[in-house]
């Protein structure tokens, strides 16, 4: 008998993961299609940062790496955190991992027990959610809707701490809204905290560069809280390098050593080559690779401009990251040939079935009346999505 263990029954696919996989296959049987379900840039990694790889496998670097990281990378990352956040992060204190989402991953798992609650507001990225569920933990989502921005007030966080709250885990800029909290907002949520120091904040930071609305604001920067947060970012959307994987984390000693101890029981350290590219990529001044964040904000003010014709579409206007979460609630009920929208998992399966552009439903994000449009894409391929997608919302009676 076939039986998988009990921690994998109790997650699910990741639904961006599991869209691209279905817009692959269509595209391998020769479909045409515009696919806008990864958050992926689609930029090249630049030049630098190509150079110092192929440097690293000349000179060799292909060994084994330290598990929490090269030394020399994190001295990097230490001196990003105090130029770019204010933060004052040792390199011991840092942690370099296979990815954000392994950073992520390694302090839920060093940090929070079965039974805790874990405050998630909503909409989230998927995996938060999931890997709260993994360790039988309690996922205690606190909705925001487009009327709102997408953002929870700190009155809200407050009211859902119980005795069993351990963590909260937020991005901003966020993934799949889009939303950046503000500094005085965030200086609401280190007060909440201050007054609950046994609760902890993941600070997920890996859209930092892409912010449209003035200076990032990293949460560990108010300092009567920095004990309680751990900083988590990475090198894949600033600098255009998904496939290298490294992200890394920066936290109390205690729990960096941790997620080290933990991290080496699974992956051990992050590819070399990957490390050394990364390097180059974070010590650069971030002024480097500004052009993305200024054509994503153009790509943007087009989709906005485009999708806003739409009838029945709400938008909100996102401040950073490249995604837009139109609320499509308007269409549940609707149908067209085969296909009655209940949901949006519905109206996507429309979408990449009627006219071939693959988005992602807003369920997986805890925003089950919307879905998720990446627009890290060509010009070009936004305009046609959107033409199509305009059709078909059309059909829908």
């Amino acid at each position: 008998m076939n039986q998988t263990s009990i921690l994998v029954d109790r997650i699910t696919e990741s639904a961006t993961l599991a869209m691209a996989r279905r817009s692959r296959e269509l595209i391998a049987q020769g479909v045409d299609v515009i696919s806008l379900s990864l958050g992926e840039p689609d930029f090249p990694t630049p030049d630098y940062i190509n150079i110092a790889a192929k440097e690293a496998i000349d000179q060799n670097f292909t060994k084994y790496t330290p598990v929490n990281g090269y030394d020399d990378l994190r001295k990097v990352i230490s001196d990003k955190f105090k130029r770019d956040n204010n933060l004052h992060y040792t390199p011991n204190q840092i942690v370099v991992s296979v990815g954000a989402k392994q950073s992520i991953a390694n302090v839920v798992l060093s940090l929070v027990n079965e039974g805790d609650e874990v405050i998630i507001p909503a909409p989230y990225w998927v995996s938060y959610f999931e890997v709260v569920k993994m360790i039988n933990a309690v996922p205690v989502v606190i909705s925001a809707d487009v009327d709102r921005n997408y953002k929870i007030s700190a009155d809200e966080f407050e009211k859902a701490i119980t005795p069993k709250t351990k963590m909260i885990i937020f991005s901003s800029p966020c993934n799949p809204s889009g939303s950046v909290f503000s500094h005085d907002e965030l200086e609401g949520f280190a007060k909440v905290l201050q007054k609950n120091p046994h609760i902890f904040a993941i600070s997920d930071e890996i859209y930092e560069q892409i912010n449209f609305v003035g200076k990032h604001t990293s949460l560990a920067s108010f300092e009567y809280i920095y004990n309680q947060v751990i900083t988590v970012n990475g090198v894949s959307k600033a600098y255009s390098m998904t496939g290298w994987r490294i992200g890394y984390l920066g936290a109390p000693e205690w729990i960096a050593k941790a997620c080290t101890k933990l991290q080496g029981q699974f992956t051990s350290g992050a590819c070399s080559i990957a490390q050394k590219a990364a390097k180059a990529a974070i010590a650069e001044d971030p002024k480097k690779v500004a052009y993305m964040k200024d054509a994503f904000l153009s790509r943007r003010n087009l989709v906005i401009e485009l999708m806003g014709k739409i009838s029945g579409i709400k938008l909100n206007v996102p401040d950073g990251a490249f995604y837009v979460l139109p609320d499509i609630s308007y269409f549940f009920g609707k149908a067209y040939g085969k296909f009655t929208i209940h949901t949006a998992s519905d109206l996507c399966d429309y979408l990449l079935d009627e006219v071939h552009v693959a988005l992602v439903s807003g369920e997986p994000f805890g925003a089950e009346k919307c879905i998720r449009f990446s627009y890290a894409a060509s010009e070009e391929n936004l305009k046609k999505a959107i033409e199509r997608m305009a059709i078909a919302f059309a059909k829908l009676k």
